[in-house]
This record gives structure tokens, C-alpha cells and sequence, in this order.
């Protein structure tokens, strides 16, 4: 709500300025009232009950917000430095003071959205990438006011496309991570913040495991790592033990979710890693 009302003032204020950085802050607005539209119906539709057919239900849909997000961050990103390089080649007169107001007030409303959203963004990518949406606004409107004041006392036109492409710049720096994450989520990729060797070698130190194959870890949402694996176990009696020693393991290592075949002989599934 806070977004969407300003959104409507920043775009007055720049037409009326004729301020391409407030205009480019509008714009990340304006992509900003879809994406936490989004991601406020993800978090929600997410929590649905799986079913026979959706055995995890839909959380990964976080995960293709979180995408869907970063790409339009980009896109918008690439309109604004393309368009700052434009101005930058034929400046144009700026309402300095129009200009710093608002600015201003999209600083504030910016600032109280990001203290909204930040205990959040680090737990899940759906809403980091609204926190993201929210923090380029943040740096834009940090941009625009320092802009407006540069025009405001050299009447140097420049700092407005300059600021511009800077902001823009560390917006898309961070939907790029946004969406190399997001993508290495959907390719079951193994997280980044756990070592597949460290894996391995914990569960070949498990008493009555003899070797470990066919290991794969990945995270199925923001917060779930899941695993699997075979293991040799040459003596049947030792099989339960070795499975919630395992489980301990993994727990440890951050993985919740752990799935062991046991096998007396090894049963290699092409490729067998």
C-alpha cells in the first residue's frame, strides 16, 4: 500500500519535474506493486496441503516468484540505463525543487517498506526478491535526492542520467544473484552453502556404512535441503542404526530431509557417482 501510493506521487512529481532518476524510481515502483502483489499471494498459496499428485505441495512456487521477480528487476534495470544514456547525450531542464520533495518522500516510504520486509528476506528467496524490489527503490530515491541536490546548486543536468545508472547498477548486481539462485533451486542444484564432499564423508564415517553412492543434494524451497543416497551395509542387523545415525549426520550438516537406500550389495543407478 505504501508503494502503491507513492508510486502515483513519484510519477506526478517527475512529469512535472521532468526528473528521468525520480521517473526510473517510479518505474522500479511500479514493478515493485506486481512483484509484492506476488509475492504476498506466493507466500500464502505456497502453505497449501500437498496432495497424492503435489507430494510437496507448492513451495516451490516461492522459488519461481523469486525468478519471475529478478528477471523483471533486470528488464527494467537494462529500460532505465538505456534510457539514462539517452539523456546523458541531450540533457533536459529539471524542477530542482519538485524534484528534491519528492525524492524525499520516496526515501522515507522506501525506508519504512525495507524495515517492513528485511527481518524476512534472508529466510526465503520469494521474499527477498520483494525485499530486493524494495531496496533498489531505496537506493534510487538515496540517488534522486542527492541528484536533485547536485542540480539544485551547480545546475549541473548530468547528476540526474548519472545517478540513474548508478543506482540501476546495484539493482541489477543484486537480481542477477537472485536469479542464479532461483535457477540453481529449479536444476536441483547442490546449495551453496553445503559441501557435497563434507556430505559424503559424513556418512561413509558412520559405523557399518561401507562405501556411499549415487548422492545427490538439493534444496526443494528457501529453508529445505533434501538428500539422498545408497548406502552398503553388509550386515542387515545394522540397518536401523545406521539410518538414524545418518539422519543426525545430515541434520548437522543443515539437510532436513534424508533419504538412505540400504543395500547389502551395491545397486548402481546410471550414473552411479
Amino acid at each position: 500500500m505504501l508503494t502503491a501510493l507513492f508510486f502515483v506521487a513519484e510519477v506526478v512529481g517527475g512529469v512535472v519535474s521532468n526528473s528521468l532518476a525520480l521517473l526510473a524510481d517510479a518505474g522500479h515502483m511500479f514493478t515493485d506493486i506486481g512483484a509484492l502483489s506476488l509475492s504476498l499471494f506466493v507466500a500464502w498459496f505456497s502453505r497449501q496441503p500437498a496432495a497424492p499428485e503435489k507430494t510437496y505441495g507448492y513451495l516451490r512456487w516461492e522459488i519461481l516468484a523469486a525468478l519471475l521477480n529478478g528477471a523483471v528487476l533486470l528488464l527494467v534495470s537494462g529500460v532505465i540505463v538505456w534510457e539514462a544514456i539517452g539523456r546523458l547525450q541531450a540533457p533536459e531542464p529539471l524542477q530542482g525543487g519538485i524534484m528534491l520533495t519528492v525524492a524525499i518522500g520516496g526515501l522515507l516510504v522506501n525506508t519504512a517498506s525495507a524495515f517492513i520486509l528485511h527481518p524476512a528476506h534472508s529466510h526465503s528467496l520469494n521474499a527477498r526478491g520483494a525485499y530486493l524490489h524494495v531496496l533498489g527503490d531505496l537506493f534510487g530515491s538515496v540517488g534522486t535526492v542527492i541528484a536533485a541536490i547536485v542540480v539544485r546548486s551547480t545546475g549541473w543536468l548530468a547528476a540526474d542520467p548519472i545517478a540513474s545508472i548508478v543506482v540501476t547498477l546495484l539493482v541489477i548486481r543484486s537480481a542477477w544473484r537472485l536469479v542464479r539462485e532461483s535457477v540453481n533451486v529449479l536444476l536441483e542444484a547442490t546449495p551453496a552453502h553445503i559441501s557435497l564432499g563434507r556430505v559424503r564423508e559424513g556418512l561413509q564415517a558412520i559405523g557399518g556404512i561401507e562405501s556411499v553412492h549415487d548422492l545427490h543434494v538439493w534444496t526443494v524451497t528457501s529453508g529445505m535441503v533434501a538428500m539422498s543416497a545408497h548406502a552398503v551395509v553388509r550386515e542387515p542387523g545394522e540397518n536401523q542404526k545406521v539410518l538414524e545415525a545418518a539422519v543426525e549426520a545430515m541434520q548437522r550438516l543443515g539437510i532436513s530431509h534424508v533419504t538412505l537406500q540400504v543395500e547389502r550389495d551395491s545397486i548402481c543407478e546410471a550414473p552411479c557417482p
